[in-house]
């Protein structure tokens, strides 16, 4: 009875220590990215400004740039055929590769109509690109109404 009691008792003990042990999910060299919140759905042209904050992800840490005139991140007006490109500073030390995670805040300040109406909807996407050239995936955002 002694030796049933000890064989449960580790069986159980093994099982918890299994499963309370949580190892990070490897986590991909390519960034990912996830949108959290946008300011508003409702901003009137030339006057408000919108924030869209959204979470990154990267297995090698190499989102960023040294150099300003690399612009990696990219934000598209889905009411228009090309998108906007801006800077992104490194958001780790850039001989180092860790993994990071965090979140990045996008000001799109005179947001406009493009057409004669008054008021227009457009959403808008972003995605991300590393040092390595690779892209992120694409997020969306819900739709936006602009006025005058």
């Amino acid at each position: 009875m002694k030796n049933l009691t000890i064989k449960i008792l580790s069986f159980v003990s093994i099982a918890i220590g299994f499963f309370a042990c949580k190892k990070d999910a490897a986590t991909s060299e390519v960034p990912v990215i996830k949108l959290i919140s946008i300011s508003s759905t409702s901003v009137k042209q030339f006057t408000d400004s919108l924030s869209i904050v959204f979470e990154y992800t990267d297995g090698d840490g190499d989102i960023g740039n040294i150099n300003p005139d690399e612009n990696n991140l990219q934000v598209k007006d889905k009411r228009l055929s090309k998108a906007d490109y801006y800077f992104v500073k490194p958001l780790a030390p850039p001989d180092s590769k860790i993994k990071i995670k965090g979140q990045l805040v996008v000001q799109l300040k005179n947001t406009f109509l493009l057409g004669t109406s008054n008021t227009e909807v457009t959403s808008f996407e972003l995605k991300l690109r590393d040092r390595k050239g690779n892209w992120s995936n694409t997020i969306l955002t819900p739709n936006i109404t602009i006025t005058k």
